[in-house]
């Protein structure tokens, strides 16, 4: 499992000119899930993020997690943290989980950032979606359980 998590001082989904979700300040994750992703990759990629000491506390360091500062979390699914460019010119996603593996494994993510009380937005799985964001720093954190 892979996260692009970007500090935000807030960010938006929209899918087919609707607002589907939207955060004030906090993270905002692009989580892609590959094939052989299970609950235990979903669950240490959930404590990870909220643990990620990335927002300032009052001497100016970065010391502070998500759940710290009372922000709010939004995950977007993106498969395409998995494209592998190492050949040729148009990207392969044979690594990214098909719809049925990975969507269940997205929800027990967004479900867990909301089950621990944090605001919690999510994107539309499979859907083309508009996200707005106004990254704060900037400040962007990859994470791959396959580093753990």
């Amino acid at each position: 499992m892979r996260a692009a998590i970007q500090r935000v001082l807030e960010a938006s989904v929209d899918v087919e000119g609707t607002r589907i979700s939207h955060i004030a300040r906090g993270l905002l994750v692009f989580l892609g899930v590959t094939t052989t992703d299970g609950t235990g990759e979903a669950d240490w990629m959930v404590d990870k993020i909220l643990g990620l000491r990335i927002f300032e506390n009052d001497a100016g360091k970065l010391d502070a997690c998500v759940q710290d500062i009372g922000g709010g979390v939004l995950v977007v699914s993106q498969f395409t943290l998995y494209a592998d460019t190492r050949k040729g010119r148009r990207p392969s996603f044979t690594n990214a989980a098909p719809p049925a593996h990975a969507e269940p494994l997205y929800r027990r993510v967004v479900d867990a950032v909301a089950a621990r009380g944090l605001p919690t937005g999510a994107g539309q799985f499979g859907a083309h979606m508009l996200v707005r964001l106004i990254n704060d720093g900037p400040l962007t954190i990859m994470l791959d359980t396959a580093a753990a």
